[in-house]
């Protein structure tokens, strides 16, 4: 998380185990992912606290920007695989509870009513990949690295896939869905996924400065009535996307491919399906 002398903290908003929202100066408001024990990593705590915070957010009138964070070395590792493993071993209900509570979780940020910022430091693995695909504007350091890397572990990239066909189409999408392979800040930056990289010579905190005051240069009826354009234009997954899409997961990581890919995962060794 960068501190921004420009915008200085007003007031706490939001303040969860590993979720915490801030007002800053100008109508910004900061949302910061703080579990960076585990890079933060979502777990079902994390998902419902991101969703409360969000709705609550939402409901402000009075802000312009939304600015989202990571506290300490990493936006987002994605999901917490123990935290997976535990859910898909809880039955399918509880199973497909928690996989639309992700899909809830993206959907209200996609849908939000001011413009998204997303700052992008470390990596943004899976999920943490799928938020910085629902977002506007990605600024990223130039050692970031992206990836959707659910295939590689037996499972599918389902509730963050309409967001990443959404944002860079099916030609750009497909092969990271398809691969799970890790791509650096400027090839993310080249496919559209980010949008500015932080300068050589430049702080992030500069960099992210300069961006937001860039959105902040628009009317604040305007940019709310342009984002709601921008979701006509674009629409958000409907239900039946939506449910397809928790279903898939859920599926994925209740079958016997996915447990032996987490599997492998804690042991630190290579899934049955990968070759010499």
């Amino acid at each position: 998380m960068t501190v921004l002398a420009a915008f200085p903290v007003l007031a706490p908003l939001f303040a969860g185990a590993s979720i915490r929202a801030e007002a800053l100066a100008q109508g910004v408001v900061r949302l910061v992912l703080d579990r960076p024990q585990v890079r933060n990593a979502f777990n079902g705590a994390m998902i419902r606290e991101l969703a409360q915070a969000l709705e609550a957010l939402a409901a402000r009138p009075g802000d312009r920007l939304l600015l989202l964070e990571g506290q300490g070395s990493v936006f987002c590792a994605g999901a917490d695989l123990a935290d997976m493993k535990e859910q898909a071993a809880a039955g399918a209900e509880r199973n497909l509870e928690g996989a639309r509570e992700l899909g809830r979780m993206f959907r209200l940020l996609a849908g939000f009513p001011v413009p998204v910022v997303s700052h992008v430091q470390g990596a943004a693995i899976g999920g943490g990949l799928g938020l910085a695909a629902c977002s506007d504007f990605v600024l990223a350091d130039p050692a970031a690295v992206f990836a959707t890397s659910e295939v590689t572990l037996g499972l599918v990239p389902a509730v963050i896939s309409p967001y990443l066909v959404r944002r860079l189409g099916l030609a750009q999408a497909a092969p990271l869905m398809l691969t799970g392979r890790r791509i650096q800040a400027r090839e993310a930056l080249a496919s559209g996924l980010v949008q500015r990289l932080v300068a050589p010579g430049e702080s992030a905190a500069e960099a992210l400065t300069r961006v937001l005051r860039e959105f902040l240069r628009a009317g604040p009826r305007a940019a709310r009535a342009t984002r709601e354009l921008l979701l006509r234009l674009a629409p958000l997954p409907g239900p039946e996307l939506f449910e397809l899409t928790a279903c898939a997961i859920a599926a994925a990581r209740a079958s016997s491919e996915g447990q032996a890919g987490l599997e492998a995962f804690f042991l630190k060794s290579a899934p049955p399906w990968e070759g010499p």
